[in-house]
């Protein structure tokens, strides 16, 4: 079994996941049930089909849990967008938050592509 704390994957998606609860506090009361759920489900959908992955047995498995992480992760940064063009988040914060999700992207296409080559 791999260990998903030992993935910076993980640790980005983690973080992303934090930030992405922080911020949602902050968004109307009336998108509790919209937007502030659906962002902060694709968030830890991230990070959990990660762990999930890591759990399984096969590397065809793992593949298929980190394929589905990374279409969350693009869901909620696509979010995160319309979030920002809501107001519900600032330039400078909505500007950081892309940054974790692009960084966590980049790690998390660069693992695939590893596993898919060995």
């Amino acid at each position: 079994m791999r260990d998903h704390r030992k993935l910076r994957a993980f640790e980005l998606a983690d973080q992303l996941v934090l930030e992405i609860y922080r911020v949602a506090k902050k968004f109307p009361k009336d998108e509790m049930f919209g937007l502030t759920s659906q962002i902060r489900r694709a968030a830890v959908s991230v990070a959990s089909n990660i762990v999930e992955g890591c759990a399984r047995s096969s590397q065809a498995d793992f593949l298929r849990f980190l394929d589905i992480a990374f279409g969350s992760l693009r869901e909620a940064e696509y979010q995160l967008t319309i979030a920002h063009r809501l107001g519900y988040t600032d330039t400078e914060e909505s500007e950081r938050l892309a940054g974790i999700a692009d960084e966590a992207a980049r790690v998390l296409a660069g693992l695939i592509k590893s596993l898919r080559k060995a």
